[in-house]
């Protein structure tokens, strides 16, 4: 028992220096906590007003009539448009389509509501900048399906075949939820391997870690004490990322919160043994630096940070799910969304379990105290 205590002395020694270092610098703290919740900020602002959906227009009425007039009134007064009252000629309107302030224009000809058969007709047109295709073609779809209200109640029908669409998601869920845990998974990404890259390249041209070279100190004992402070830290980030989520991007957290730190220790350890394996080798910062890149960039498009791995092509999907992050984010993502428990998540742990095993492997081979 005296030797299990004099063995891990240093590693208690070794925690609370880092994470002593790791409160100092204020750089590092810039990136370990104001980063993220930046990041999460641009994100929540995004996602946050997702089921809000609007279109700028432009509408111009050449229409003497009184539907045409109604029906535009109806318009400006639908939350779905936005329309912009002070273009009233169609230069105007294209000047502000060719720089992507207006989605489309809609122009009632002056035609358009003209009494025909003892029944209101006419054809609007919708206008978009190609550079704006999309947009505009889904106004149209939009206004296509208004169309179709109007005529069913001038000319009442029976509809045999109708479609009925409901979403799969769990009621009271919106995007950012789904979206938060690649914030999540960016920043556990960031704490694991930018700050070992940058830190033991650091270390050694002062000189330090040769100096610990000298002690009595093992390897392990090192890699050990810097892990768990690591770990304490990304709880830390953890708990603020969440905090902000919850009070100002109303977060809709489905699951268990011991689960999840359990899926995000686990996965700070095993990225953090990435940045030890390529911050141990690396003789400087600016080998450090490139090679950190050159490992993060995949994993950050590859991994589900950005955009769901579905979209991916088939083949690339297959390989997706051994990157070492995307277990991470799959399984927050699902904590989070689904309330889904450790056991169920059993493939995920053992994909990060096998990788921590490997990555651990490498850095102490590669481990270099100068």
């Amino acid at each position: 028992m005296k030797d299990i205590k004099k063995a891990f002395l240093p590693v208690s020694t070794f925690i609370r220096i880092d994470v002593k270092r790791l409160f100092r610098d204020k750089v590092a703290i810039f990136f370990v906590f104001v980063f993220p919740l930046i990041f999460l900020v641009i994100f929540g602002s995004i996602f946050r007003g997702d089921s809000d959906i609007s279109f700028r227009v432009a509408v111009l009425n050449e229409s003497k009539t009184q539907f045409a007039t109604e029906f535009e009134k109806e318009i400006k007064d639908n939350k779905v448009f936005k329309v912009d009252d002070e273009i009233t000629t169609l230069d105007a309107a294209k000047e502000k389509m060719n720089r992507s302030q207006l989605d489309a224009t809609i122009i009632l000809p002056e035609s358009f509501g003209a009494v025909k058969d003892n029944l209101p007709s006419g054809q609007a047109k919708v206008l978009y900048d190609q550079g704006n295709q999309q947009a505009g073609q889904t106004l149209a779809s939009v206004m296509e399906g208004v169309f179709k209200g109007i005529n069913a109640e001038l000319i009442p029908t029976k509809t045999p075949f109708t479609v009925k669409a409901e979403s799969t998601a769990t009621a009271g869920l919106t995007q950012f939820d789904y979206t938060f845990s690649g914030i999540l998974g960016f920043t556990l990404l960031s704490l694991g391997i930018f700050g070992p890259t940058t830190v033991f390249p650091r270390l050694k041209q002062r000189g330090v870690l040769r100096r610990y070279q000298t002690t009595t100190i093992k390897v392990w004992q090192y890699f050990v004490g810097n892990v768990i402070s690591n770990a304490i830290v990304g709880l830390i980030a953890l708990i603020f990322m969440f905090a902000a989520a919850v009070l100002f991007f109303d977060l809709n957290m489905r699951g268990n919160y011991l689960n999840l730190a359990v899926v995000v220790v686990l996965g700070t350890v095993m990225l953090f043994g990435i940045g030890l394996a390529l911050g141990g080798w690396a003789k400087n910062e600016n080998q450090a630096a490139p090679l950190a890149q050159l490992v993060t960039l995949p994993m950050m498009f590859l991994s589900g940070v950005f955009f769901p791995t579905f979209l991916m092509p088939e083949a690339i999907q297959k390989v997706t799910q051994f990157i070492p992050l995307t277990p991470v984010i799959e399984s927050i993502r699902r904590i989070i969304t689904e309330g889904t428990s450790l056991i169920e998540l059993g493939p995920q742990m053992l994909v990060m379990v096998v990788w921590t095993i490997v990555v651990y492997i490498i850095a102490f081979k590669v481990f270099r105290w100068e």
